[in-house]
């Protein structure tokens, strides 16, 4: 299968500091949005325009905002931050994160193994057989017991034991002898790897499963099983064959569909399991005892203390569910939200314009839902070719997601920076000045925070940086074919995956006239989507003329000035005006011509 458009993509030509607003998304911003007291193109008979110079999310049309001219109240902290980032957002930073990502986007969509969502994962083995055949035929005659979600997901129904892809082995042996032994039977591109010093567990990793195998905690299996977080986790099998030894009475919880703590004690020991009640009662439909519920409240501020990586899985977890939505309310219900995603929290009571029905928290986690949904069915997001958009969303991407997963960070944290961009006009109207580059900023700073990779921080803050610009163009129907360059030139190489998510939001915008709102975002995104697909095949317009030669041809030499030139001619390419070298040079002396 192809790598898509980043194949024959040229890094992008250096530019000076100065030259970076002509050349960002905020050109386009400047290109798309009318000005204030400007009539919008194409705007429908009848329809009203959302404030002066503001859209449905609050956005200035042009930059200068209420709060540069002393205008209006600023909600959140006013001093936050701002100022002392101002340096980092010029010069060549950003569009060498890019340069990166779009490499990254290449190599991956080239050489990775193409995989369906987590949640479909089932039968991509890479091995003759279900990790628990293997574990019982080469781990035959050791003491070894299956624990867990295994054990938990086979009594409730949802999936058998001998299936499962990912099981959890206590081993009264050596964890790595287990590993090794593991390891050379399921073939090749098997791993084994050891865990944490802490507890000496180990993992072995195939393409689509796993086995972790873990050391017993304690000095039999019954105070490992009593030390586990919650009863329906503490139940064991042996390996050998035979039935459940369950010492905390989970069997009546799995019957009950409860979910109890094992002891008083358990979130105290790992305030990571407070996430994991969230997501297991969201995951499973049960529901937690006061008892249950009273002590996760109380250990959650400890989440502060927890090593970012393990909050960042938990997390993805949450995310790549089929409902995020739930296990995220959930979470916040116990306290988990405030300790993990200050950020996330500060979105509680964000009065949003009158588009939306929901405060910034409430819309941010139905955009997170609309994501899910629009997954499983993706034809609202890209019609026909929604079979090409699946593909996309199922390759790999980073940190064990796959682009669509990694996809609801984006939402998660696509308008992170309301909290700290709300202002206020004098005449009473919301907006967001700045809410997608400083969001921009701050998913780095939380994905940091949380140990993500650089390549999952940097594809997020690309999606957030421009999910505003499709709505832009909303308001200059008809559209031509340098207003789709603009677009698929600042969302590059994201530009699928931004238009996907524009979607998302649209949908979870139902305020004033939602309906007519979603109909003209439609009108605009499925034909959008459908050239991001095919600018993600083909690649980026070339000049018919090389660089050099066109630099010779003007008597100039290589510098900005000619990337400026070849920034034209790709776009008149694209928009058909330039067919031929000729076209090109012609075209590139008018512009030199012109200064």
């Amino acid at each position: 299968m192809r790598a898509g458009p980043e194949r024959r993509l040229r890094p992008r030509l250096r530019r000076r500091p100065g030259d970076h607003d002509r050349h960002g998304p905020g050109r386009l911003r400047g290109r798309l949005a009318p000005g204030a007291g400007q009539p919008q193109r194409g705007a429908r008979r009848g329809s009203s325009t959302p404030g002066r110079g503001r859209g449905e999310h609050g956005q200035p049309d042009r930059r200068p905002g209420a709060r540069q001219r002393g205008r209006g109240r600023r909600g959140g902290d006013p001093d936050r931050s701002r100022g002392q980032r101002e340096d980092h957002r010029r010069g060549d930073c950003c569009r060498a994160r890019n340069d990166q990502l779009r490499g990254d986007l290449r190599d991956l969509a080239a050489r990775a193994p193409r995989l369906p969502p987590r949640r479909a994962r089932r039968g991509a083995r890479g091995l003759s057989g279900y990790p628990l055949a293997l574990a019982r035929s080469e781990l035959a005659g050791e003491e070894v017991w299956l624990v867990g979600g295994a054990v938990r997901d086979d009594l409730l129904g949802r999936t058998p034991a001998e299936e499962a892809l990912d099981i959890d082995l206590v081993v009264a042996g050596d964890p790595a002898r287990a590993a090794e032994a593991l390891r050379r039977a399921g073939g090749p591109g098997v791993a084994a790897f050891q865990l944490s010093d802490r507890f000496g567990g180990w993992r072995v990793s195939g393409s689509g499963w796993q086995v972790d195998c873990i050391p017993l905690q304690g000095e039999s299996l019954e105070a490992d099983l009593q030390a586990r977080d919650l009863t329906v986790n503490a139940i064991a099998r042996p390996l050998a064959g035979g039935g459940e030894i369950d010492p905390t009475g989970g069997l009546v919880d799995v019957a009950e569909r409860r979910l109890r703590m094992v002891s008083p004690e358990a979130f105290d020991r790992d305030p990571l399991r407070v996430l994991r009640l969230a997501r297991l009662g969201s995951l499973l439909g049960m529901e937690a005892d006061p008892p249950t519920v009273a002590a996760a409240r109380e250990a959650a501020p400890g989440l502060g203390a927890v090593a970012g990586e393990r909050l960042f899985t938990e997390l993805s977890l949450i995310l790549s569910s089929s409902a995020p939505g739930e296990g995220l309310t959930a979470a916040a219900e116990l306290g988990a939200e405030a300790a993990v995603l200050p950020e996330l929290h500060e979105l509680r009571g964000i009065e949003q314009t009158r588009y939306h029905h929901l405060d910034a928290h409430g819309h941010t986690l139905q955009v997170v839902d609309e994501v899910a949904a629009l997954e499983i069915d993706p034809r609202a997001a890209a019609g026909e070719r929604s079979g090409e958009v699946a593909e996309v969303l199922a390759e790999p991407l980073a940190d064990n997601l796959t682009r669509g997963e990694a996809l609801r960070w984006a939402a998660l944290l696509h308008d992170i920076a309301k909290s700290r961009t709300r202002v206020v006009s004098d005449e009473g109207r919301v907006g967001f000045p700045g809410h997608d580059r400083e969001g921009a900023w701050m998913a780095r700073e939380i994905l940091g925070r949380l140990r993500a990779s650089e390549r999952l921080s940097s594809y997020v803050a690309a999606i957030t940086g421009t999910h505003l610009l499709l709505g832009f163009l909303v308001h200059r129907q008809p559209l031509d074919a340098g207003d789709r360059f603009d677009y698929l030139e600042a969302c590059d190489p994201v530009g699928v995956d931004v238009t996907f998510l524009s979607v998302a939001d649209r949908l979870a915008t139902r305020g004033r006239k939602a309906d007519e709102a979603i109909a003209a975002h439609l009108e605009v995104a499925l034909p959008m989507m459908g050239a991001a697909l095919d600018w993600r095949r083909e690649g980026r317009p070339r000049s018919p003329i090389p660089g050099d030669e066109l630099a010779r041809e003007l008597g100039i030499e290589p510098g900005p000035r000619l990337g400026e030139i070849l920034a034209g001619i790709e776009r008149a390419v694209y928009t058909g005006e330039v067919e031929s070298s000729d076209q090109a040079v012609e075209m590139a002396r008018e512009l030199l011509a012109a200064g």
